[in-house]
């Protein structure tokens, strides 16, 4: 937290979290509540706040392991969350037509959603590589 990447925008980095993730709560409760039909605007703004999310935790992903040489637990469950809900908030605009693709690409949207999971996986298993790529000389000493 002493880093200059932890104030990427001139203030603590977990204050756009304080406000980007009570949203997402907020939505989640709205949907399971069945108290509202949101709006394709809403559905397109919470896809724009991901892929900032995404793009964020990416670039801290890598000022983490290649700059700043430490891992933060509480930085790796926000990296686990923020992928998880881009993946699903993309699947979900792109099933009810909010995030229109061409029709080229219809076979890849169709695979992308039966194998959602098997998907997010691999993209967890190639972060983790990553990190013990990296790291390896520290985690080497236990084995």
């Amino acid at each position: 937290m002493a880093s200059d990447q932890s104030h990427a925008f001139g203030f603590p980095n977990p204050i756009i979290g304080l406000i980007g993730f009570p949203i997402l709560i907020t939505t989640g409760m709205m949907l399971f509540a069945g108290a509202a039909q949101l709006r394709r605007w809403y559905w397109i703004g919470l896809e724009l706040g991901t892929i900032f999310g995404l793009a964020f935790v990416h670039w801290l992903f890598f000022q983490s392991v290649y700059r700043i040489g430490a891992l933060c637990p509480y930085c790796i469950v926000v990296w686990i969350v923020t992928i998880t809900t881009f993946w699903y908030v993309t699947l979900y605009n792109i099933q009810l037509n909010f995030a229109h693709i061409p029709e080229r690409l219809e076979s890849t949207a169709v695979f992308a959603r039966k194998h959602h999971l098997d998907i997010l996986m691999l993209w967890f298993l190639i972060i983790a590589a990553l990190i013990l790529k990296h790291f390896w000389y520290y985690y080497s000493q236990y084995l």
